[in-house]
């Protein structure tokens, strides 16, 4: 027969409290990591939105010229005048 106390069943519970307390930490913790990251992203990619528009805006008007591939050359017709 196991015998209960007082004390012993105060411990327990107080042992139960405890680890509630440090999960609950453990996870506001955990919570705050991904809102720090998620915003560290949200910058970069406003930074990279940013950086995408202002290289529109100062090549506006501009004409670039890309090298075509050699190797797709079926794509293209060369078209002759007619006389």
């Amino acid at each position: 027969m196991i015998l209960l106390s007082i004390t012993g069943l105060f411990r327990t519970i107080l042992i139960i409290i405890g680890v509630i307390v440090v999960l609950r930490v453990i996870g506001k913790m955990m919570i705050a990591k991904r809102n720090l990251e998620e915003e560290k992203d949200l910058l970069h990619e406003q930074r990279k939105s940013e950086k995408m528009v202002a290289d529109a805006k100062q090549n506006y008007g501009k004409t670039s010229i890309s090298k075509i591939d050699s190797k797709d050359k079926g794509d293209f017709v060369d078209f002759e005048e007619i006389k």
